[in-house]
């Protein structure tokens, strides 16, 4: 709108500069059309005045005397004379014919009266111009503003009681107002009061034990427990203040987080699995036996716990049979997966109530004996469910049709000592592979197997390649995360209950064996006391692995830094019981370490789970020294 009025502005000066010079050049016009006219008339007047003095010198030459005129005195003369030129001055249109001055008088005749000569007059026109003022532009030194410019004066004091006074008489007629709607709405509210019936003992405890109720308790006291457990401190400002914390995680010691206990479901259980949500990094799901005192509790369950919720499950989950291993739905973040006892797999969903969403039968086209390992492979739109029993059938399942298994493939051998049929206790795919894959077996011997036939060889056990190096079953089998400049994917670790660790590297699955051969492990780390349970490697950390033990030992090594023993050796939970699983989160700073006494111990490793630049460089080196040694050894 300013930018318009200016523009109007603007255009209305140019406008009036083009009205001032037309009327400039009008004025030029008509000043040069009056000079033009007033020469001409210059010029006429010029001529006629040499007429007249030429008629005047004339007449001084020979004057004239005209008879008949009577003689008169020289004094009328005059003044007759004098007459007639005022008569000429005052009318400025009329000039004589003859050159007498006002003070010259007429020879006369002293004998002869000669008649008086009378002057022949001619007339003309004058031309009147009426020429137009010089237009002044005055300007003035005043401000520019106008008497509606300022505010009104401001009010007296009589003027402001009197305001004051009026504004104090309307707040309290609103005071007045409110108290008196407030006095009324209580007296409505005393009127249903008295008018609703009192609830009877037996509506009271109906109302209390229905599953709405419940259920919203539940969930409130489960968002109050969460605020009361955070761990923040709104009035410590955390850029000022150190934190005492902070010297524990920045050194060599591991830190204790929490332990996860419920007298109603874990006492008198054992943890048979712990494993991390991706989704959700603060859920940590743990799989539990049976509870031989409590005959009415469900076989198996699995809880949810929470890092916010202390005190509690999040969820919980029931299943007919032992549930001996466990994890969460990668793709599917509320989706929990059971491996059980009886071989069912078991589907449930933290939306839904604690029993199974969905489940595999018990038939032969499925899992007939118990399942310790799963694991998904594949991607977002592709992946699939892969389940190993201890009678070496593996299955390969889609999440939302249990039914019967997508594939099957059942791991015989042919030396094996005493069936033909593989008992996998421990299974492990390679980062990034969907089809080969390596079996831990109570043997003691790891296996390479294939989902599907390829070029020179068919789907099942490789016959060629065995791995022996333990002497007892294994209990864990996992493979190196590939993170970093260096891929380390063909390395994996297995723990068994022959005291000891071994870091193996896999065999090429692209150049298989045509002759029988036995592959010895890389490494051996005999630092255990008792069996042990499980191994796992950091997902960060290219040379730290995590291994628990029948002791209640918690070892975490580093391969960059020692190769003998661990660098951090904690005793976990104060009656010494056995660890039977572990599991790091995402991020891979803390541990969920499952116990034989029911508990799920949480572990923050601080600054330990951040390696340096040159680990992966340091990695490699330790692995080349390991593959030298190991070929040494054969050799000997």
């Amino acid at each position: 709108m300013e930018m318009e009025r200016r523009k109007e502005e603007l255009e209305k000066k140019r406008q009036k500069l083009a009205e001032l010079r037309r009327a400039r050049e009008e004025r030029k016009q008509v000043f040069s059309t009056a000079a033009q006219k007033q020469e001409e008339k210059s010029v006429e007047r010029s001529k006629k005045e040499q007429v007249e003095d030429l008629v005047k010198s004339l007449l001084k030459e020979k004057p004239i005397d005209h008879p008949g005129t009577p003689t008169s005195s020289k004094s009328d003369d005059a003044e007759s004379e004098k007459g007639i030129l005022s008569h000429h001055a005052r009318h400025g249109s009329i000039s004589t014919g003859y050159g007498f001055s006002p003070g010259t008088s007429v020879p006369q005749s002293p004998s002869i009266a000669a008649p008086r000569y009378i002057p022949e007059f001619s007339s003309y026109e004058a031309v009147i111009l009426d020429i137009a003022p010089k237009e002044l532009i005055l300007y003035s030194k005043e401000v520019q503003t106008t008497e509606k410019s300022f505010g009104p004066l401001p009010p007296n004091e009589d003027e402001i009681r009197v305001k004051i006074l009026k504004e104090q008489e309307e707040k309290e007629k609103a005071r007045q107002a409110a108290l008196e709607e407030e006095r009324l709405r209580i007296e409505d509210e005393k009127k249903k009061m008295q008018q609703l019936k009192d609830i009877s003992e037996d509506d009271r405890k109906k109302i209390i034990s229905s599953n709405e109720f419940v259920e919203f308790i539940d969930h409130s006291t489960k968002i109050v427990e969460r605020a009361l457990n955070e761990n923040y401190d709104y009035m410590k400002d955390y850029s000022i203040i150190k934190d005492n914390e902070n010297d524990d995680q920045s050194g060599s010691r591991v830190k204790y987080v929490n332990s996860f206990f419920d007298d109603r479901w874990t006492k008198n259980r054992s943890v048979t699995d712990v494993n991390w949500s991706r989704r959700n990094p603060e859920l940590c799901v743990a799989s539990y036996n049976k509870n031989p005192i409590a005959m009415n509790e469900p076989d198996g369950v699995a809880l949810v716990w929470n890092l916010k919720l202390l005190e509690r499950p999040e969820f919980v989950f029931h299943s007919q049979s032992d549930v001996l291993t466990t994890m969460f739905s990668e793709f599917h973040p509320t989706l929990v997966i059971g491996g059980t006892y009886s071989g069912q797999i078991v589907l449930w969903d933290n939306r839904s109530k604690s029993l199974p969403v969905l489940k595999t039968p018990l038939s032969a086209s499925g899992h007939t004996h118990p399942v310790y390992s799963m694991q998904m492979v594949g991607t977002q739109n592709a992946h699939n469910l892969i389940t190993a029993s201890t009678d070496g059938l593996i299955c390969s399942w889609q999440l939302d049709m249990l039914v019967q298994p997508q594939e099957t493939l059942e791991l015989v051998h042919a030396e094996h000592s005493k069936t033909d049929e593989v008992s996998v206790t421990a299974l492990g795919f390679p980062d990034n592979e969907t089809a080969a894959f390596w079996v831990g077996t109570e043997e003691g011997i790891v296996y390479q197997a294939n989902r599907y036939g390829r070029a020179g060889g068919k789907a099942g056990i490789n016959p060629y390649d065995v791995y022996k190096g333990h002497w007892g079953p294994i209990t864990g089998l996992h493979f190196h995360p590939s993170t970093g400049p260096y891929s380390f994917s063909d390395l994996y670790l297995t723990s068994s209950v022959d005291w000891t660790c071994k870091l193996w590297r896999a065999k090429s699955i692209s150049k298989p064996s045509t002759s029988p051969q036995t592959i010895t492990p890389l490494y051996s780390f005999e630092s255990a006391d008792d069996y042990v349970y499980d191994v796992k490697w950091s997902p960060k950390h290219p040379a730290m692995f995590a291994s628990v033990d029948g002791t209640g030992k918690f070892s975490l090594w580093n391969l960059n830094v020692d190769t003998e023993v661990p660098i951090v050796s904690t005793q976990v939970g104060s009656q010494a019981k056995a660890l039977n699983k572990i599991n790091w989160d995402k991020e891979g700073r803390k541990t969920a370490i499952g116990s034989s006494d029911g508990r799920v111990h949480i572990y923050d490793i601080g600054e330990l789970a951040h390696p340096r630049d040159d680990e992966w460089d340091i990695m490699q080196k330790t692995i080349s020294e390991m593959t030298t040694e190991s070929h040494s050894g054969r050799s000997k």
